[in-house]
């Protein structure tokens, strides 16, 4: 089956980082073959204490940080999480909840770029129905919205819920129908759109707003149904994955689950972390393993997290490797 991509080497727009921290001052390096100046960092702590998830970009700029878990206002007094975007990596500051000493952390990181189809847009809100450019050249499938000035929930867009519903990235809540968040309008390859509600766009409050829209053999945001055994649902994405997020969007209560094949470098992958709470890594939840394979992933437990009978699931995956490169040659599972 010949199955083509426009990225061949997916580490020129997406790297994991795994990395011990050492309580002053760290330069990282990404580990990939190709160089990559990273556009979006995201940080979590895997073992020892609690801390929130940090979400640092180069838009709003180095010491401006946001939490994924919660629904604080964006911080600006702590400078010391990503203090720069290098060449190939970043730098990191002292923060324990990013780099203390001696405990192992993991960064996912994004270089913005048209051609593997991520956007970073600022915009100031005016709670009228809206729209507001983007530089994708191509529909975004998946739009986060976070207001920087004030509390507010992490809205989260996905393509097969429609834009008429939206999820909380920081909650465990199912996927809710309220207009106002989207003003009901799917993205076009120009603009998205927002509606009234304070969440995505109250009255001159600072908002930012990360898109991404679908790039063969690189990134794939779908959905499916679980069927609740541990011969569990195939998904295929037409690469092998880096990382992937799941999200019951049928019922309430369970967790954003996060996998990656720096963190679980073998099947059965289950070092989860949720990116909707700030718990250290979970290593033994052998209900929510999955394989990491060369065009998908497959679940293989039955939790209410991943793969529960006749639920719904939401999921972005980034490629590894496409299954198929654009000269025709396959990926090898791992």
């Amino acid at each position: 089956m010949a199955v083509y991509t426009s990225i061949d080497n997916p580490e020129l727009y997406f790297q994991v980082k795994l990395y011990a921290g050492t309580g002053s001052s760290l330069a990282l390096t990404f580990d990939g073959d190709e160089d990559m100046q990273p556009d979006l960092v995201w940080l979590k702590r895997r073992d020892g204490s609690t801390y929130s998830h940090r979400w640092n970009d180069s838009v709003r700029g180095v010491s401006k940080t946001i939490y994924s878990d919660i629904n604080n206002a964006e911080n600006t007094s702590d400078a010391q999480v990503v203090t720069s975007f290098n060449s190939d990596g970043f730098t990191l500051g002292t923060s324990a909840g990013s780099n203390a000493s001696g405990v192992n952390n993991v960064a996912w990181c994004w270089k913005e770029s048209a051609t593997a189809g991520f956007d970073i847009v600022s915009y100031t809100g005016n709670a009228t129905n809206r729209t507001i450019s983007h530089s994708l050249s191509a529909a975004p499938k998946v739009v986060i919205i976070k207001d920087r000035s004030t509390t507010g929930e992490w809205v989260f867009g996905h393509g097969s819920l429609g834009f008429t519903k939206f999820i909380e990235m920081n909650s465990t809540g199912a996927a809710q129908t309220v207009t106002s968040r989207f003003n009901d309008t799917a993205p076009t390859s120009s603009v998205f759109s927002v509606g009234t509600a304070n969440d995505t766009n109250e009255n001159t409050d600072s908002f930012i707003a990360y898109l991404f829209a679908e790039k063969q053999g690189f990134s794939k945001f779908g959905s499916y149904t679980g069927n609740g055994n541990a011969d569990g649902t195939f998904v295929y994405t037409g690469f092998r994955p880096a990382w992937l997020i799941i999200k019951g969007s049928s019922n309430a209560g369970d967790d954003w689950i996060l996998f990656d094949t720096k963190r679980d470098t073998f099947n059965v992958a289950n070092k989860q972390l949720g990116a909707n709470n700030s718990a250290a890594e979970n290593t033994g939840a052998s209900y929510n393993y999955i394989d990491l394979l060369s065009n998908g992933f497959k679940l293989r437990g039955s939790d209410g997290r991943d793969n529960a009978s006749g639920y719904s699931y939401i999921y972005m995956a980034f490629a590894e490797a496409p299954f198929v490169n654009s000269k025709g040659v396959p990926c090898n599972a791992r």
